[in-house]
Formats: C-alpha cells, structure tokens, sequence
C-alpha cells in the first residue's frame, strides 16, 4: 500500500501501486478512476473527505475554476486521479 496526502496535509488516502498504476497512463485515465472510486475500500475514504476541504485543495492545483470545483463528485474523481498519478511517479522514481 501506498500513501498519498495533499499538499496541505488534511487529505490522505491509502491506494495500492497497482491501483495506481491502473489510473495513471498515457490517454485519457477517466473510466479507470471511476472504477477505481467504487472499490469499497477508496469509496469508503473517498466519503470522508469534506467537500469544502477537497475544493480548497484542488483550486490550490490552479487547474479548475470555481464552477468546475463546485462539484463535489467530479472533485473526488480529480483528487483520485491527482493522487494516483501522485504514487505511481513515486514508485517509477524508486525504480531509477
């Protein structure tokens, strides 16, 4: 298992390296992080994150707007995308 945690430290999740793999590949990664989501081990830290925590998190990114960020669900997807992309760098890097 892997551990991701934002930037500011209030958002951690705990993904494997598989998993993250699997959401963080050339093209578009949007079906496999929707399936990622609604396995019940990330759903289940998914649902504990705070939306307005999540939103302050993500505009921290720079790549959203505010209308973009107000949607709770779609956040929870780019979170998801952002931290397994974030694990899978790590463990590449590792391999070096």
């Amino acid at each position: 298992m892997s551990w991701y945690t934002s930037s500011s430290g209030q958002i951690e999740l705990q993904i494997t390296r598989a998993q993250a793999a699997a959401c963080s590949h050339p093209g578009p990664c949007d079906a496999d992080v929707l399936e990622l989501s609604r396995a019940p081990a990330i759903a289940r830290q998914l649902r504990k994150i705070p939306a307005d925590v999540l939103a302050a998190e993500l505009r921290e990114v720079g790549a959203w707007d505010s209308v973009e960020l107000a949607d709770h669900a779609q956040n929870l997807q780019r979170l998801l995308w952002i931290s397994c992309g974030d694990i899978d760098e790590a463990v590449f890097n590792k391999r070096k």
